[in-house]
């Protein structure tokens, strides 16, 4: 099923997407919730937070005083810990319970404000932030909860940074303003975006052809690679050898196709045979047919071969290269991006070249007219590149 995980800091109004989201047939697991349910009397989470804080977080009526233990759990960074090793585990323990009885079609949103804090985000298959001003949170914050302004900031302080966030982020959605506005963004997405990534990944669809069209570079590509890149190193586990963001998205100020070429080097080609339904679970869908590198050196063709894998979610294109320890391909895949990184007139004119070609396939309706005819300048271009790694001892970083 497709896992999307929703976060934001406090005083966001994460709330208010997820429940639009289930408003739209998403199952929500809400971390805080379950979080509260933990602890109630009679409970042995309450029992652990009691021993650990003291008698004093306890309301008259034996349940927890949450602003008592709150004053006492974010007093510092040991306290959270302790906290939160009383808890996590608890709630973890009943989301799985959820997860296990959610239909196989499931949007499955599962809402957890320490998201990124947790360092959780390639657990899920897709992850929305919501957003908004610190000073509109701290306003809600009073509003809603009665805190002041000195513990509003505090609890704020005491989460992830804006950085942090974008950097886990797959969607980001300002909820700063009227409510209309994020619950438009939330209904787009739901249709755009979710209800297809879920059936692709269920039916293992592939993603749609289409002609090359180039874009500008977008300065956001290495981050997204990042995102998809832990997902994929999560999923291959023990048989990494490395994963690397590769092709010209990876080349900073070089226009390219709005795909991200992503390269899993694995020891063999068995191990990537092995991955392949791990891969496909984590939102990376093999490629049937045969693929392969144009072979360079002369020698035996097979060991060009590969496995690809494209990317399940319709809002961020994915090719993953899964190639053998064993070809050259994964080595001269990141000196080919090295090169032109370092070298800006044949950056430029690789761009000059794409551009020409795609105009010229602009009516295919695939790449792989464009692909054959740009492999031309490809393979000339990769021997200039072996000459540059000479001259300057490169070797893969």
């Amino acid at each position: 099923m497709l896992r999307v995980g929703l976060t934001g800091g406090i005083g966001a109004g994460k709330s208010t997407v997820a429940h639009r989201l289930a408003e739209h047939g998403a199952v929500l697991i809400d971390a805080d919730a379950l979080a509260r349910q933990v602890v109630e009397p009679g409970t042995d989470g309450l029992a652990e937070v009691v021993e650990a804080f003291g008698a004093e977080v306890l309301a008259e009526d034996g349940s927890l005083d949450r602003q008592a233990l709150a004053a006492r759990a974010f007093a510092d960074e040991e306290s959270r810990r302790r906290l939160n090793g009383i808890v996590h585990p608890r709630v973890g323990a009943r989301a799985a319970e959820m997860m296990e009885r959610a239909a196989p079609d499931a949007v499955l949103v599962h809402d957890i404000p320490l998201l990124v804090e947790n360092g959780l985000a390639a657990h899920y298959h897709l992850v929305i932030v919501v957003d908004a001003e610190e000073d509109v949170r701290v306003r809600r914050l009073a509003e809603s909860r009665g805190m002041s302004e000195q513990d509003a900031r505090a609890r704020i302080a005491a989460q992830a940074e804006e950085r942090q966030r974008r950097a886990a982020a797959d969607v980001w959605l300002d909820n700063g303003g009227a409510p209309d506005i994020v619950l438009s963004a939330v209904d787009a997405l739901w249709a755009d975006r979710l209800v297809p990534f879920e059936a692709n990944l269920r039916l293992r669809r592939p993603r749609a052809q289409r002609s090359p069209v180039i874009t500008p570079h977008d300065g956001s590509w290495p981050a997204q690679a990042e995102r998809a890149l832990a997902r994929v190193r999560l999923a291959a586990g023990e048989r990494v050898v490395r994963a690397d963001h590769i092709g010209s998205t990876a080349v900073p100020g070089l226009p390219a196709k709005d795909v991200l070429d992503l390269q899993l080097t694995v020891p063999t080609l068995a191990d990537a045979d092995a991955l392949a339904e791990p891969l496909n679970a984590a939102g990376f869908l093999r490629a049937e047919g045969h693929w392969f590198d144009d072979p360079q050196d002369g020698g035996d063709p097979a060991r060009w071969d590969k496995r690809l894998h494209t990317g399940a979610d319709p809002g961020r294109p994915v090719n993953l290269h899964v190639r053998s320890a064993e070809s050259p391909a994964w080595r001269l895949a990141l000196l080919f991006r090295d090169w032109l990184r370092a070298e800006p007139v044949e950056r430029d004119a690789y761009a000059e070249h794409k551009r020409r070609l795609a105009e010229a396939h602009a009516a295919d309706g695939t790449v792989f007219g464009y692909a054959d005819e740009k492999q031309g300048w490809v393979n000339a271009a990769f021997q200039r590149a072996e000459d540059w790694a000479a001259r300057t001892g490169w070797s893969p970083a």
